[in-house]
């Protein structure tokens, strides 16, 4: 069946399920796009970043994150670092606030992928109801079994295509909003690890009193 006629056959719904489609399909591309530009570097410029902060190169360290403030941890370690002299508590509190500032961006469009993956489905079951409430309406009771019962065996077949199209929508959904959902999980996981790291350091230079740890401006 041509995709005009799988269109025409699953009734009203498909108009819905169509803009779910390519809705679910955007989302989906700016979201691969994201999390591979933040697979690809984040990672290997946090880790020089953490190597030039414990060598006591703090221009350096602000220069190398001011190159890189695309990358959310990039954003996250200056909230701190350009902090003028804080102590190891104001530290702490500007890492974790900003590293709360950038979850909304790391899990964006979940409630998006949630709502497609939730109504889909529902959408491709109101289609077949109505396609039997249409197939059996134009039957006859009189006429069981005479040639009005193809067209209802037709109609509820042709319903059923709406139900499949939901089923898709939702199933291609869900397995790019648990992938996403896993990136966003690790994600946080390595701000909790570096950040740990990077306050490590900091309140060890503080507590002996070292005045490299602190943002020259």
């Amino acid at each position: 069946m041509e995709i005009s006629n799988l269109f025409k056959a699953g009734g009203v719904v498909m108009w819905p399920l169509m803009f779910f489609s390519v809705l679910a399909v955007s989302l989906i591309i700016e979201r691969i796009i994201f999390w591979a530009k933040i697979s690809n570097r984040q990672n290997r410029i946090i880790q020089s970043v953490l190597k030039l902060y414990r060598q006591g190169d703090v221009v350096s360290t602000l220069t190398a994150l001011h190159n890189n403030t695309d990358l959310p941890m990039a954003r996250i370690f200056l909230a701190a670092l350009e902090l003028e002299e804080p102590n190891p508590e104001e530290f702490r509190l500007a890492l974790e606030s900003e590293a709360q500032a950038e979850i909304p961006l790391l899990k964006r469009f979940q409630n998006i992928f949630d709502t497609i993956i939730g109504l889909a489905p529902l959408l491709g079951l109101l289609g077949t109801v109505l396609g039997l409430i249409a197939s059996f309406a134009s039957l006859n009771i009189g006429d069981v079994g005479g040639t009005k019962t193809a067209g209802v065996t037709s109609g509820i077949s042709e319903a059923l295509v709406s139900t499949a199209t939901g089923l898709v929508v939702a199933i291609i959904t869900l397995l790019f909003a648990n992938s996403f959902r896993g990136m966003y999980l690790r994600q946080i996981a390595w701000i909790q690890e570096y950040g740990g790291q990077l306050e490590l350091v900091y309140r060890r230079r503080y507590e002996r009193g070292d005045k490299s740890y602190a943002s020259t401006r």
